[in-house]
């Protein structure tokens, strides 16, 4: 599930309902259909209700793996499902099992959440995607939210201006347009 989340940048909710029918390897989308909030499903909180997100090829081939292991393999299984059962996973199971999974590896400790947040952070730092894709693909209901990822998005021609003023031959010191003082 940690992975699915840095992924596709699905709310734990929406990992914990999706379903096998919901990954579409012919289109490599991941179909985000229902939530899982306070003990039952419900539609995702996007203006849309469903939407679509890229599935890359490094986690479909981690589905299929889980699918081959797994003994709850329909359709309308759940993907992320107790083992034993196919039920839903506890939310606090699941954080448990995250915050131990991050000490055996000797990373920090993060939030499930956060890994929704390196999904926008990474995409945007990309700078291949338009603010209103990002928008749709993490489900948020306004772009102010998705705004948060702005400053991650690359700008090439920031870099020269900077370099430009501050090149050689520049002397900042009788520049007129360097202000003096505070």
């Amino acid at each position: 599930a940690p992975r699915a989340a840095a992924m596709t940048g699905l709310r734990q909710g929406e990992l914990l309902a999706l379903r096998w029918l919901d990954l579409d390897g012919t289109a490599h989308k991941v179909r985000v259909r229902q939530a899982f909030v306070r003990g039952e499903f419900k539609t995702p909180k996007s203006r849309r209700g469903v939407r679509g997100v890229p599935l890359a090829g490094e986690l479909a081939d981690a589905f299929d793996e889980l699918r081959h292991v797994s003994p709850y393999v329909d359709d309308d299984d759940l993907v992320f499902g107790h083992p034993e059962k196919g039920t839903v996973l506890c939310h606090s199971a699941l954080s448990k099992r995250f915050k131990k999974a991050l000490k055996a590896a000797g990373l920090r400790p993060i939030r499930f959440h956060d890994l929704r947040h390196t999904f926008g952070t990474c995409i945007a730092a990309e700078g291949k995607v338009a603010p209103r894709t990002l928008q749709e693909w993490m489900g948020h209901r306004d772009i102010q939210t998705t705004q948060r990822y702005a400053d991650y998005c690359p700008n090439p021609g920031e870099r020269d201006v900077v370099e430009a003023a501050f090149s050689a031959g520049t002397n900042l010191g009788t520049n007129p347009r360097t202000p003096v003082g505070n």
